[in-house]
């Protein structure tokens, strides 16, 4: 793990899209030199064209802004929502844009699964909230529940960088912007990196020299755990060494409390989490559904120091394939109000699941049907990697292409 830790930051939780999007709007807004933009999805909707305003207006007063987009989750916005963009001097850019076949998109695995902003290099956001309407309660009952973070502090500039180095071509390597970011400090003279302030790392996941930096950190914080771990993860299915620190955490005394979906927007989702439900329940881990709505974020709490909000999801997409990015943080302060925010819903909305008592045979059928689909699962994003080693694709956006 090669993480650059470094105090002295103010990280504030921000939940679902009535916290995240007026933050991120004003700050994006009010912009004076510079936004650099990255998400999955960008629909062009009610939220979609509030941030269409944003970026137009820090565009229009000089701002340079780069947006990259992921190719395959937002692969049809319209002329008439980018071609403004465009002539305001916006910097659209696609990774891997989406291949269609029969009417269908095909090309799913190894996407950009960011979700962050940097204005200025003074503030920026990171998490797991993507810009589109079913972020808010008003969408209904598959109105998502999400976190991200808004970041204040020397760590900014590491985020800054990263994105920047982005903007030349995708996966910079840990060297780029740790150079960009060592570099931004002496430029602007930051030298306040001790003192008061929560201490914070910006990880990432690529697929050249960081393929396991978010899962180790993970792993690193279970092994260490005291008394409580709480993970709300949306696609849970992480590897046998993940599940192995878990099963020994629990087995030691140590609470371990799951919230994963119990009202998934993808069914299968939950089917696969739970294969895992025995192996980890017969071990002492305690786990409870989400059943008001689609969870969809990425978050977890170890005794009250250590947490961690991001894209990453806990399965072998974002474990093994995807780009992701997440900030860990260690401070008993934010560790305890995000415990605090994700207990109400073990409290209020989650329904905690009761190890059964199968009969022999169904117990021998649940064991053999566990280990052939689980080492499928975990083994399908090697196989994908051997096959698949061209660099990916990324796209400027043109008044004529988009």
């Amino acid at each position: 793990m090669n993480s650059h830790w470094v105090p002295g930051n103010r990280i504030t939780l921000l939940e679902n899209g009535e916290g995240y999007y007026p933050r991120v709007f004003e700050a994006i807004a009010s912009a004076e030199k510079e936004v650099l933009l990255e998400t999955f999805i960008l629909f062009d909707d009610k939220v979609g064209r509030q941030l269409h305003e944003a970026l137009l207006s820090a565009a229009r007063r000089g701002a340079q802004v780069h947006v990259l987009l992921d190719g395959w989750g937002s692969p049809d916005l319209p002329a008439s929502f980018t071609q403004p963009l465009i002539e305001a001097g916006v910097q659209l850019r696609a990774f891997e844009p989406a291949q269609w076949f029969l009417g269908a998109r095909v090309n799913l695995l190894r996407r950009m699964h960011h979700k962050l902003v940097v204005v200025d290099g003074r503030v920026a956001f990171v998490g797991g909230i993507n810009y589109s309407l079913d972020h808010l309660a008003e969408f209904g009952p598959l109105g998502k529940q999400d976190y991200a973070v808004e970041v204040e502090g020397p760590l900014v500039g590491q985020v800054q960088a990263f994105c920047r180095a982005n903007v030349e071509g995708p996966q910079p390597t840990r060297g780029q912007w740790l150079r960009r970011w060592r570099a931004s400090l002496r430029r602007r003279g930051v030298e306040q990196l001790t003192g008061e302030g929560a201490l914070a790392a910006f990880v990432t996941r690529d697929n050249l020299e960081h393929r396991s930096d978010i899962e180790r950190h993970y792993r690193a914080a279970i092994r260490s755990a005291r008394q409580r771990i709480v993970i709300a993860n949306a696609y849970f299915f992480p590897g046998y060494r993940f599940l192995r620190d878990l099963r020994r955490a629990a087995r030691r005394g140590v609470q371990v409390d799951l919230l994963l979906q119990g009202r998934p927007d993808m069914v299968w989702v939950k089917r696969a989490s739970e294969l895992l439900y025995q192996h980890l329940m017969r071990a002492g881990v305690r786990i409870h559904e989400y059943t008001e709505r689609p969870l969809h974020g990425k978050v977890a709490v170890v005794d009250d120091e250590w947490a961690t909000v991001g894209s990453s999801n806990l399965d072998p997409t974002s474990l093994s394939l995807n780009l992701e990015a997440n900030v860990v943080v260690r401070d008993a302060a934010f560790a305890t109000h995000l415990r605090e925010r994700i207990d109400d819903l073990l409290d209020t909305c989650c329904q905690r699941v009761e190890l059964p008592t199968p009969g022999r045979l169904q117990s021998a059928w649940i064991a053999v049907r566990s280990l052939v689909v689980f080492h499928a699962l975990r083994r399908f994003p090697d196989w994908t990697r051997q096959t698949a080693g061209r660099a990916p694709r990324v796209v400027p956006l043109t008044a004529d292409s988009a």
